[in-house]
Protein backbone atom coordinates (compact mmCIF):
# COMPACT_ATOMS: atom_id res chain seq x y z
CA UNK A 1 0.00 0.00 0.00
CA UNK A 2 2.93 2.63 0.70
CA UNK A 3 4.78 2.16 -2.89
CA UNK A 4 1.11 2.75 -4.18
CA UNK A 5 0.84 6.35 -2.25
CA UNK A 6 4.20 6.89 -3.11
CA UNK A 7 3.92 6.66 -6.91
CA UNK A 8 0.74 8.25 -6.59
CA UNK A 9 2.42 11.05 -4.43
CA UNK A 10 5.22 10.98 -7.66
CA UNK A 11 2.31 11.29 -9.99
CA UNK A 12 0.31 14.35 -8.47
CA UNK A 13 4.15 16.17 -7.86
CA UNK A 14 5.04 16.38 -10.76
CA UNK A 15 2.09 18.07 -12.52
CA UNK A 16 1.53 20.33 -9.62
CA UNK A 17 5.15 21.69 -9.95
CA UNK A 18 4.85 21.76 -13.47
CA UNK A 19 1.84 24.30 -12.43
CA UNK A 20 3.54 26.21 -9.39
CA UNK A 21 6.46 26.80 -12.57
CA UNK A 22 3.86 27.99 -14.83
CA UNK A 23 2.26 30.37 -12.41
CA UNK A 24 6.09 31.32 -11.53
CA UNK A 25 6.73 32.35 -14.88
CA UNK A 26 3.45 34.06 -15.89
CA UNK A 27 4.40 36.49 -12.22
CA UNK A 28 7.96 36.44 -13.80
CA UNK A 29 7.35 37.62 -16.89
CA UNK A 30 4.39 40.04 -16.08
CA UNK A 31 6.83 41.58 -13.25
CA UNK A 32 9.41 41.92 -15.98
CA UNK A 33 7.70 43.33 -18.48
CA UNK A 34 6.41 45.64 -15.71
CA UNK A 35 10.27 46.53 -15.41
CA UNK A 36 10.61 47.13 -18.55
CA UNK A 37 8.00 50.00 -18.64
CA UNK A 38 8.91 51.39 -15.77
CA UNK A 39 12.50 51.95 -16.92
CA UNK A 40 10.90 52.91 -20.24
CA UNK A 41 8.58 55.26 -18.51
CA UNK A 42 11.51 56.94 -16.82
CA UNK A 43 13.31 57.67 -20.24
CA UNK A 44 10.32 58.79 -21.26
CA UNK A 45 9.97 61.43 -18.19
CA UNK A 46 13.80 62.50 -18.29
CA UNK A 47 13.15 62.98 -22.29
CA UNK A 48 9.85 64.84 -21.81
CA UNK A 49 11.39 67.12 -19.05
CA UNK A 50 14.10 68.03 -21.27
CA UNK A 51 11.79 68.84 -24.23
CA UNK A 52 10.02 71.11 -21.76
CA UNK A 53 13.17 73.05 -20.58
CA UNK A 54 14.61 73.46 -24.52
CA UNK A 55 10.44 75.01 -25.03
CA UNK A 56 10.40 76.94 -22.37
CA UNK A 57 14.14 78.08 -23.23
CA UNK A 58 13.48 79.41 -26.37
CA UNK A 59 9.41 80.87 -25.14
CA UNK A 60 11.14 82.62 -22.09
CA UNK A 61 14.07 84.15 -24.65
CA UNK A 62 11.57 85.42 -27.25
CA UNK A 63 9.16 86.88 -23.94
CA UNK A 64 12.31 88.54 -22.26
CA UNK A 65 12.62 90.29 -26.09
CA UNK A 66 9.00 91.53 -25.82
CA UNK A 67 9.20 92.59 -22.55
CA UNK A 68 11.95 94.91 -24.25
CA UNK A 69 9.75 96.46 -26.46
CA UNK A 70 6.98 96.89 -24.25
CA UNK A 71 8.98 98.93 -22.58
CA UNK A 72 10.31 101.31 -25.32
CA UNK A 73 7.16 101.88 -27.53
CA UNK A 74 5.72 104.17 -25.70
CA UNK A 75 2.35 105.63 -27.27
CA UNK A 76 2.92 108.74 -25.84
CA UNK A 77 6.23 109.09 -27.60
CA UNK A 78 5.78 107.23 -30.88
CA UNK A 79 7.87 110.07 -33.17
CA UNK A 80 11.10 109.13 -31.32
CA UNK A 81 10.00 104.77 -31.14
CA UNK A 82 12.75 104.21 -34.01
CA UNK A 83 15.26 106.19 -32.33
CA UNK A 84 15.21 104.51 -29.05
CA UNK A 85 15.17 101.05 -30.19
CA UNK A 86 17.07 100.39 -33.30
CA UNK A 87 20.54 101.45 -31.33
CA UNK A 88 20.22 98.66 -28.98
CA UNK A 89 18.02 96.23 -31.44
CA UNK A 90 20.75 94.57 -32.33
CA UNK A 91 21.68 93.48 -28.94
CA UNK A 92 18.14 93.11 -27.00
CA UNK A 93 15.74 92.02 -29.33
CA UNK A 94 17.90 90.14 -31.84
CA UNK A 95 14.60 88.56 -33.24
CA UNK A 96 12.33 91.36 -33.68
CA UNK A 97 11.79 92.60 -37.01
CA UNK A 98 10.02 95.46 -36.59
CA UNK A 99 7.64 97.24 -34.25
CA UNK A 100 4.74 98.76 -35.05
CA UNK A 101 1.67 100.91 -32.98
CA UNK A 102 -1.83 100.84 -33.99
CA UNK A 103 -4.82 102.82 -33.21
CA UNK A 104 -8.11 102.12 -32.25
CA UNK A 105 -8.92 101.98 -36.02
CA UNK A 106 -6.42 99.94 -37.09
CA UNK A 107 -4.50 102.75 -38.25
CA UNK A 108 -0.87 102.41 -38.29
CA UNK A 109 0.79 105.18 -36.13
CA UNK A 110 4.11 104.03 -36.00
CA UNK A 111 6.38 101.72 -37.70
CA UNK A 112 10.30 100.76 -37.00
CA UNK A 113 12.06 98.28 -38.87
CA UNK A 114 15.34 96.94 -38.95
CA UNK A 115 14.40 95.27 -42.71
CA UNK A 116 16.68 98.35 -44.17
CA UNK A 117 14.94 99.60 -47.75
CA UNK A 118 12.72 96.46 -47.61
CA UNK A 119 9.61 98.63 -48.40
CA UNK A 120 7.94 96.16 -49.91
CA UNK A 121 8.15 93.43 -47.50
CA UNK A 122 7.02 96.11 -44.78
CA UNK A 123 4.17 97.07 -46.80
CA UNK A 124 2.84 94.28 -47.33
CA UNK A 125 3.22 92.88 -43.43
CA UNK A 126 1.08 95.88 -43.03
CA UNK A 127 -1.60 94.97 -44.99
CA UNK A 128 -1.64 91.80 -43.41
CA UNK A 129 -1.60 92.96 -39.92
CA UNK A 130 -4.46 95.34 -40.55
CA UNK A 131 -6.62 92.93 -42.93
CA UNK A 132 -5.91 89.23 -41.30
CA UNK A 133 -4.12 89.17 -38.01
CA UNK A 134 -5.91 91.37 -35.97
CA UNK A 135 -8.90 89.21 -36.60
CA UNK A 136 -7.15 86.48 -35.42
CA UNK A 137 -6.05 87.89 -32.30
CA UNK A 138 -9.54 88.06 -30.71
CA UNK A 139 -8.45 91.55 -29.00
CA UNK A 140 -11.74 91.36 -27.31
CA UNK A 141 -10.97 88.98 -24.72
CA UNK A 142 -7.44 90.96 -23.96
CA UNK A 143 -6.54 92.29 -20.77
CA UNK A 144 -4.97 95.76 -21.03
CA UNK A 145 -1.33 95.56 -21.21
CA UNK A 146 -1.66 91.61 -21.10
CA UNK A 147 0.99 90.09 -23.24
CA UNK A 148 0.29 87.48 -26.23
CA UNK A 149 1.34 85.68 -29.53
CA UNK A 150 -0.40 84.75 -33.08
CA UNK A 151 1.44 82.32 -34.33
CA UNK A 152 0.25 81.47 -38.22
CA UNK A 153 0.73 81.13 -41.75
CA UNK A 154 -0.43 82.96 -44.11
CA UNK A 155 0.02 82.67 -48.09
CA UNK A 156 2.78 79.41 -47.16
CA UNK A 157 4.82 81.91 -44.89
CA UNK A 158 4.94 81.45 -40.91
CA UNK A 159 4.48 84.50 -39.06
CA UNK A 160 5.38 85.17 -35.49
CA UNK A 161 3.97 88.58 -33.77
CA UNK A 162 3.64 89.65 -30.32
CA UNK A 163 1.01 92.27 -29.06
CA UNK A 164 -0.57 94.49 -26.16
CA UNK A 165 -3.21 96.87 -26.03
CA UNK A 166 -2.49 99.94 -24.17
CA UNK A 167 -5.03 102.20 -23.12
CA UNK A 168 -3.86 105.62 -22.10
CA UNK A 169 -4.97 109.48 -22.02
CA UNK A 170 -3.14 111.75 -24.65
CA UNK A 171 -2.13 114.84 -23.76
CA UNK A 172 -4.14 117.74 -23.45
CA UNK A 173 -4.05 120.54 -25.87
CA UNK A 174 -4.72 124.25 -25.86
CA UNK A 175 -8.34 123.75 -27.51
CA UNK A 176 -9.66 121.33 -25.12
CA UNK A 177 -11.51 121.74 -22.46
CA UNK A 178 -11.42 119.31 -19.31
CA UNK A 179 -9.46 116.13 -19.10
CA UNK A 180 -9.49 113.91 -23.19
CA UNK A 181 -10.85 110.58 -22.37
CA UNK A 182 -8.23 107.57 -22.68
CA UNK A 183 -7.41 105.51 -25.79
CA UNK A 184 -6.59 102.34 -26.91
CA UNK A 185 -3.34 101.04 -28.34
CA UNK A 186 -2.48 98.25 -30.22
CA UNK A 187 1.46 97.86 -30.26
CA UNK A 188 2.86 94.44 -32.26
CA UNK A 189 6.57 93.25 -32.61
CA UNK A 190 6.98 91.44 -35.27
CA UNK A 191 9.52 88.72 -34.85
CA UNK A 192 11.62 87.06 -37.47
CA UNK A 193 10.71 83.56 -37.55
CA UNK A 194 13.64 82.69 -39.88
CA UNK A 195 16.31 84.44 -37.60
CA UNK A 196 14.78 82.36 -34.97
CA UNK A 197 15.38 79.22 -36.92
CA UNK A 198 18.79 79.78 -38.14
CA UNK A 199 20.31 81.65 -34.96
CA UNK A 200 18.36 81.11 -31.72
CA UNK A 201 17.58 77.48 -32.35
CA UNK A 202 20.83 76.55 -32.17
CA UNK A 203 22.16 78.64 -29.92
CA UNK A 204 19.28 76.83 -27.34
CA UNK A 205 18.82 73.29 -29.03
CA UNK A 206 22.12 72.22 -30.03
CA UNK A 207 24.33 72.48 -26.78
CA UNK A 208 27.49 69.69 -26.65
CA UNK A 209 26.78 68.89 -22.89
CA UNK A 210 22.67 67.49 -23.75
CA UNK A 211 22.68 64.12 -24.66
CA UNK A 212 19.67 64.19 -27.05
CA UNK A 213 19.02 65.18 -30.81
CA UNK A 214 16.29 67.58 -31.08
CA UNK A 215 13.87 68.63 -34.01
CA UNK A 216 11.01 71.73 -34.48
CA UNK A 217 8.25 70.38 -36.56
CA UNK A 218 5.19 72.31 -37.78
CA UNK A 219 1.81 71.09 -37.59
CA UNK A 220 2.15 68.63 -40.81
CA UNK A 221 4.94 67.06 -39.46
CA UNK A 222 7.41 69.10 -41.53
CA UNK A 223 11.23 69.66 -39.59
CA UNK A 224 11.99 73.31 -39.61
CA UNK A 225 15.18 72.85 -37.33
CA UNK A 226 17.51 69.99 -36.66
CA UNK A 227 18.38 65.95 -37.91
CA UNK A 228 14.98 63.79 -38.73
CA UNK A 229 14.92 61.70 -35.17
CA UNK A 230 14.55 57.63 -36.33
CA UNK A 231 13.58 56.37 -33.16
CA UNK A 232 10.05 56.54 -31.94
CA UNK A 233 9.60 54.35 -29.13
CA UNK A 234 11.77 57.49 -26.78
CA UNK A 235 11.18 60.41 -28.76
CA UNK A 236 9.26 63.06 -27.10
CA UNK A 237 7.34 65.82 -28.82
CA UNK A 238 5.66 69.43 -27.07
CA UNK A 239 3.90 72.81 -28.15
CA UNK A 240 5.72 75.45 -27.14
CA UNK A 241 3.64 77.03 -24.35
CA UNK A 242 3.12 80.61 -25.65
CA UNK A 243 5.43 81.70 -28.55
CA UNK A 244 5.57 79.19 -31.30
CA UNK A 245 2.65 77.06 -30.22
CA UNK A 246 2.12 76.14 -33.99
CA UNK A 247 5.50 73.85 -33.53
CA UNK A 248 6.41 71.00 -31.78
CA UNK A 249 9.89 70.25 -30.44
CA UNK A 250 10.73 66.74 -30.58
CA UNK A 251 13.78 65.52 -28.28
CA UNK A 252 15.36 62.03 -28.70
CA UNK A 253 18.32 60.54 -26.67
CA UNK A 254 21.46 60.21 -28.40
CA UNK A 255 21.24 56.77 -27.42
CA UNK A 256 17.46 55.74 -28.27
CA UNK A 257 18.40 53.35 -30.66
CA UNK A 258 20.69 52.18 -28.20
CA UNK A 259 18.36 52.23 -25.34
CA UNK A 260 15.44 50.51 -27.35
CA UNK A 261 17.49 47.69 -28.51
CA UNK A 262 19.00 47.06 -24.86
CA UNK A 263 15.16 47.38 -23.41
CA UNK A 264 14.11 44.36 -26.51
CA UNK A 265 17.60 42.43 -25.81
CA UNK A 266 16.88 42.23 -22.43
CA UNK A 267 13.09 41.99 -22.03
CA UNK A 268 14.32 38.63 -24.57
CA UNK A 269 17.23 37.35 -22.20
CA UNK A 270 15.05 37.59 -19.27
CA UNK A 271 11.85 35.70 -21.00
CA UNK A 272 14.88 32.96 -22.32
CA UNK A 273 15.88 32.76 -18.41
CA UNK A 274 12.56 32.35 -17.36
CA UNK A 275 11.96 29.80 -19.42
CA UNK A 276 15.60 28.24 -18.87
CA UNK A 277 14.77 28.14 -15.21
CA UNK A 278 11.60 26.85 -15.91
CA UNK A 279 12.61 23.87 -17.80
CA UNK A 280 15.67 23.69 -15.48
CA UNK A 281 13.15 22.82 -12.37
CA UNK A 282 11.10 20.96 -14.12
CA UNK A 283 13.87 19.08 -15.34
CA UNK A 284 15.29 18.33 -11.80
CA UNK A 285 12.20 17.66 -10.42
CA UNK A 286 12.01 15.25 -13.21
CA UNK A 287 14.90 13.69 -12.24
CA UNK A 288 14.55 13.43 -8.37
CA UNK A 289 11.49 11.73 -9.36
CA UNK A 290 13.20 9.05 -11.27
CA UNK A 291 16.35 8.71 -8.95
CA UNK A 292 13.56 7.63 -6.47
CA UNK A 293 12.06 5.80 -8.70
CA UNK A 294 14.81 3.62 -9.14
CA UNK A 295 15.67 3.90 -5.38
CA UNK A 296 12.17 2.28 -4.99
CA UNK A 297 13.10 -0.40 -7.08
CA UNK A 298 16.62 -1.08 -6.23
CA UNK A 299 14.83 -1.65 -2.80
CA UNK A 300 12.25 -3.63 -4.23
CA UNK A 301 15.07 -5.66 -5.72
CA UNK A 302 17.71 -5.76 -2.42
CA UNK A 303 13.85 -7.12 -0.60
CA UNK A 304 13.58 -9.59 -3.12
CA UNK A 305 17.67 -10.57 -3.05
CA UNK A 306 17.21 -10.97 0.86
CA UNK A 307 14.15 -13.24 0.43
CA UNK A 308 15.62 -15.63 -2.30
CA UNK A 309 18.95 -15.53 -0.48
CA UNK A 310 17.54 -16.66 2.37
CA UNK A 311 15.44 -19.38 0.72
CA UNK A 312 18.26 -20.67 -0.92
CA UNK A 313 20.17 -21.22 1.98
CA UNK A 314 17.03 -22.51 3.88
CA UNK A 315 17.21 -25.54 1.42
CA UNK A 316 20.07 -27.01 1.20
CA UNK A 317 20.97 -26.66 5.03
CA UNK A 318 17.60 -28.44 5.92
CA UNK A 319 18.67 -31.28 3.59
CA UNK A 320 22.48 -31.61 5.04
CA UNK A 321 20.45 -31.27 8.57
CA UNK A 322 18.04 -34.38 7.29
CA UNK A 323 20.45 -36.71 5.88
CA UNK A 324 22.45 -35.35 9.29
CA UNK A 325 20.49 -36.48 11.48
CA UNK A 326 19.40 -39.77 9.76
CA UNK A 327 23.19 -40.95 9.45
CA UNK A 328 23.63 -39.80 13.12
CA UNK A 329 20.80 -42.02 14.41
CA UNK A 330 22.06 -44.90 13.28
CA UNK A 331 18.95 -46.11 11.66
CA UNK A 332 20.60 -45.90 7.42
CA UNK A 333 21.97 -49.84 7.96
CA UNK A 334 22.23 -50.01 4.01
CA UNK A 335 26.17 -48.94 2.87
CA UNK A 336 25.05 -47.90 -0.43
CA UNK A 337 22.36 -45.66 0.99
CA UNK A 338 24.99 -44.24 3.92
CA UNK A 339 27.04 -43.48 0.85
CA UNK A 340 23.93 -41.86 -0.84
CA UNK A 341 23.09 -39.87 2.00
CA UNK A 342 27.15 -38.78 2.84
CA UNK A 343 27.37 -37.47 -1.02
CA UNK A 344 23.94 -35.42 -0.66
CA UNK A 345 25.75 -33.94 1.96
CA UNK A 346 28.55 -33.12 0.29
CA UNK A 347 26.46 -31.74 -3.03
CA UNK A 348 24.39 -29.32 -0.70
CA UNK A 349 27.41 -28.19 1.45
CA UNK A 350 29.21 -27.39 -1.83
CA UNK A 351 26.24 -25.70 -3.30
CA UNK A 352 25.72 -23.72 0.23
CA UNK A 353 29.34 -22.91 -0.11
CA UNK A 354 28.97 -21.79 -3.96
CA UNK A 355 26.27 -19.57 -2.75
CA UNK A 356 27.53 -18.15 0.19
CA UNK A 357 31.11 -17.21 -2.02
CA UNK A 358 28.65 -15.75 -4.60
CA UNK A 359 27.43 -13.51 -1.83
CA UNK A 360 30.79 -12.57 -0.01
CA UNK A 361 32.38 -12.08 -3.67
CA UNK A 362 29.53 -9.66 -4.49
CA UNK A 363 29.54 -7.42 -1.03
CA UNK A 364 33.57 -6.89 -1.75
CA UNK A 365 32.47 -5.85 -5.18
CA UNK A 366 29.83 -3.64 -3.97
CA UNK A 367 32.42 -1.97 -2.01
CA UNK A 368 35.20 -1.89 -4.26
CA UNK A 369 37.37 -3.92 -2.41
CA UNK A 370 37.43 -7.47 -4.65
CA UNK A 371 41.06 -8.29 -5.20
CA UNK A 372 41.88 -11.07 -7.71
CA UNK A 373 45.28 -12.94 -7.80
CA UNK A 374 46.65 -13.20 -11.26
CA UNK A 375 48.96 -16.25 -12.41
CA UNK A 376 49.75 -17.47 -15.59
CA UNK A 377 46.81 -20.46 -15.72
CA UNK A 378 45.57 -22.95 -18.16
CA UNK A 379 41.54 -21.67 -18.54
CA UNK A 380 40.27 -25.55 -20.07
CA UNK A 381 41.43 -26.70 -16.38
CA UNK A 382 39.65 -24.66 -14.57
CA UNK A 383 36.65 -24.54 -16.63
CA UNK A 384 36.78 -29.00 -15.94
CA UNK A 385 36.98 -28.16 -12.19
CA UNK A 386 34.02 -26.20 -12.51
CA UNK A 387 32.31 -28.82 -14.34
CA UNK A 388 32.94 -31.43 -12.10
CA UNK A 389 32.00 -29.59 -8.82
CA UNK A 390 28.04 -29.24 -10.57
CA UNK A 391 28.48 -32.76 -12.53
CA UNK A 392 26.69 -34.31 -9.69
CA UNK A 393 23.57 -31.80 -8.93
CA UNK A 394 23.04 -31.75 -13.26
CA UNK A 395 22.91 -35.35 -12.80
CA UNK A 396 20.58 -35.43 -10.21
CA UNK A 397 18.14 -33.68 -11.92
CA UNK A 398 18.33 -35.62 -15.21
CA UNK A 399 20.76 -32.85 -17.15
CA UNK A 400 23.85 -34.00 -18.91
CA UNK A 401 26.55 -32.09 -18.15
CA UNK A 402 28.96 -31.84 -20.51
CA UNK A 403 32.84 -30.25 -20.73
CA UNK A 404 34.17 -29.58 -24.24
CA UNK A 405 37.43 -27.98 -24.13
CA UNK A 406 40.08 -27.34 -26.79
CA UNK A 407 43.25 -29.66 -25.73
CA UNK A 408 45.33 -26.98 -27.35
CA UNK A 409 44.23 -23.58 -25.60
CA UNK A 410 47.34 -20.87 -25.13
CA UNK A 411 47.52 -19.64 -21.43
CA UNK A 412 46.41 -16.80 -19.74
CA UNK A 413 46.68 -14.68 -16.86
CA UNK A 414 44.04 -15.41 -14.48
CA UNK A 415 42.35 -15.87 -11.20
CA UNK A 416 41.66 -19.73 -11.27
CA UNK A 417 39.38 -19.34 -8.15
CA UNK A 418 37.07 -16.54 -9.98
CA UNK A 419 37.13 -18.34 -13.25
CA UNK A 420 35.84 -21.28 -12.03
CA UNK A 421 33.22 -19.14 -9.76
CA UNK A 422 32.09 -17.32 -13.12
CA UNK A 423 31.62 -21.00 -14.88
CA UNK A 424 29.81 -22.23 -11.88
CA UNK A 425 27.40 -19.75 -11.78
CA UNK A 426 26.89 -20.11 -15.53
CA UNK A 427 26.09 -23.81 -14.92
CA UNK A 428 23.73 -22.64 -12.17
CA UNK A 429 22.36 -20.09 -14.13
CA UNK A 430 21.67 -22.76 -17.12
CA UNK A 431 19.86 -25.56 -14.45
CA UNK A 432 17.56 -23.54 -13.19
CA UNK A 433 16.20 -21.23 -15.85
CA UNK A 434 17.03 -23.39 -18.82
CA UNK A 435 13.19 -25.48 -18.46
CA UNK A 436 13.05 -28.58 -20.41
CA UNK A 437 17.04 -29.13 -20.95
CA UNK A 438 18.15 -32.05 -21.35
CA UNK A 439 21.80 -31.05 -21.77
CA UNK A 440 23.72 -28.30 -21.12
CA UNK A 441 27.79 -27.76 -22.72
CA UNK A 442 30.27 -26.05 -21.77
CA UNK A 443 32.36 -25.03 -24.57
CA UNK A 444 35.98 -23.87 -24.40
CA UNK A 445 37.64 -22.94 -27.48
CA UNK A 446 40.05 -19.83 -28.60
CA UNK A 447 38.37 -17.03 -30.49
CA UNK A 448 37.71 -13.26 -30.36
CA UNK A 449 41.61 -12.74 -29.79
CA UNK A 450 41.08 -14.93 -26.52
CA UNK A 451 39.14 -17.63 -25.09
CA UNK A 452 36.18 -17.37 -24.98
CA UNK A 453 33.98 -19.72 -22.65
CA UNK A 454 30.20 -21.01 -23.47
CA UNK A 455 27.69 -22.30 -21.60
CA UNK A 456 24.82 -23.77 -23.64
CA UNK A 457 21.31 -25.27 -22.83
CA UNK A 458 18.25 -26.45 -24.60
CA UNK A 459 16.16 -23.95 -22.59
CA UNK A 460 13.71 -21.72 -23.79
CA UNK A 461 16.07 -19.16 -24.57
CA UNK A 462 16.53 -15.43 -23.12
CA UNK A 463 14.07 -12.48 -24.53
CA UNK A 464 15.98 -10.40 -26.22
CA UNK A 465 14.85 -7.44 -24.01
CA UNK A 466 16.24 -8.77 -21.43
CA UNK A 467 19.96 -9.84 -22.86
CA UNK A 468 21.34 -6.37 -21.31
CA UNK A 469 19.35 -5.84 -18.13
CA UNK A 470 20.13 -9.72 -17.03
CA UNK A 471 23.93 -8.64 -16.07
CA UNK A 472 22.86 -6.08 -13.65
CA UNK A 473 22.95 -6.37 -10.27
CA UNK A 474 19.38 -7.98 -8.52
CA UNK A 475 18.23 -8.45 -11.98
CA UNK A 476 16.61 -11.20 -13.03
CA UNK A 477 14.79 -12.74 -16.67
CA UNK A 478 11.28 -11.55 -17.55
CA UNK A 479 10.50 -15.77 -17.90
CA UNK A 480 11.21 -16.52 -13.91
CA UNK A 481 8.06 -14.87 -13.21
CA UNK A 482 5.91 -16.02 -16.49
CA UNK A 483 2.72 -17.15 -15.38
CA UNK A 484 1.87 -20.95 -16.99
CA UNK A 485 5.31 -21.64 -16.98
CA UNK A 486 5.80 -23.53 -13.77
CA UNK A 487 6.86 -22.70 -10.55
CA UNK A 488 8.78 -19.11 -9.84
CA UNK A 489 12.42 -19.61 -10.14
CA UNK A 490 14.42 -19.03 -7.09
CA UNK A 491 17.52 -16.77 -7.40
CA UNK A 492 19.68 -14.03 -5.93
CA UNK A 493 20.08 -11.64 -8.81
CA UNK A 494 23.40 -11.60 -8.55
CA UNK A 495 25.73 -14.33 -9.83
CA UNK A 496 25.73 -13.00 -13.77
CA UNK A 497 26.69 -10.03 -12.19
CA UNK A 498 29.58 -11.43 -10.85
CA UNK A 499 30.21 -12.95 -13.97
CA UNK A 500 30.03 -9.68 -15.82
CA UNK A 501 32.55 -8.27 -13.17
CA UNK A 502 35.30 -11.19 -13.12
CA UNK A 503 35.14 -11.47 -17.01
CA UNK A 504 35.99 -7.81 -16.88
CA UNK A 505 38.33 -7.87 -14.37
CA UNK A 506 40.26 -9.72 -16.56
CA UNK A 507 39.89 -7.65 -19.51
CA UNK A 508 36.98 -9.28 -21.33
CA UNK A 509 33.50 -9.01 -21.78
CA UNK A 510 30.62 -11.01 -20.80
CA UNK A 511 26.98 -11.73 -23.22
CA UNK A 512 24.37 -14.14 -24.09
CA UNK A 513 23.08 -15.12 -27.31
CA UNK A 514 21.13 -17.36 -28.59
CA UNK A 515 22.27 -21.44 -28.41
CA UNK A 516 21.80 -21.42 -32.37
CA UNK A 517 19.90 -20.27 -35.52
CA UNK A 518 16.96 -22.02 -35.79
CA UNK A 519 17.53 -23.84 -31.90
CA UNK A 520 15.89 -23.43 -28.67
CA UNK A 521 17.93 -22.17 -25.65
CA UNK A 522 20.66 -19.70 -25.07
CA UNK A 523 24.17 -19.59 -25.21
CA UNK A 524 26.17 -17.54 -21.96
CA UNK A 525 29.69 -16.74 -22.82
CA UNK A 526 32.81 -14.96 -21.38
CA UNK A 527 35.99 -14.00 -23.41
CA UNK A 528 39.18 -13.88 -21.64
CA UNK A 529 42.49 -12.29 -23.31
CA UNK A 530 45.34 -15.21 -23.66
CA UNK A 531 48.12 -14.39 -21.91
CA UNK A 532 47.35 -11.69 -19.94
CA UNK A 533 46.61 -9.08 -22.98
CA UNK A 534 44.46 -6.27 -21.17
CA UNK A 535 44.18 -7.93 -17.93
CA UNK A 536 44.51 -5.67 -14.95
CA UNK A 537 45.79 -6.90 -11.77
CA UNK A 538 45.30 -5.65 -8.38
CA UNK A 539 42.16 -4.33 -6.81
CA UNK A 540 39.52 -3.56 -9.86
Amino acid sequence: MAPRRERLASFVLLPAVIVAVGVLAYFTRRTTLQVEGLRAQSVLEATLGLASEKADRLDKRIVEQDNAIFAIADPMRLADLAQRWLPTAQRETPTVRAVLVLDEARTVLAFASRAGGAFAEEEAFRRLLVQRMCIDMDLGKQAPDELRHLHHEYRGQSYLVSYWQRTMAPPPGDDTEGEPPPRSYLVVAWHDVGRIVKDTMPTLFLEAATPSRVNVVDEDGRIIFGPPLRSREFTVGLRFPTTLYGWRVQVSPSASDELTARVRNRATLEQVMVVLSCAVIVLGVAMILFAAERERHASALKSEFVANVSHELKTPLALVRMFGEMLQSGRVTSEAKRQEYLDIIVGESERLSSLIENVLDFARVERGRQAYEFADGNVGEAVAKAVNVYRYRAQCEGVDLAADVDPDLPNARIDERAIQLAVINLIDNALKYGRGTDTVTVRTRQERGGIVVRVIDRGPGVPLEDRERIFDRFERGSTSRMPGSGPPVRGSGIGLALVKHIAESHGGSAWVESAAPGLRGASFAISIPVRGAGARQGES
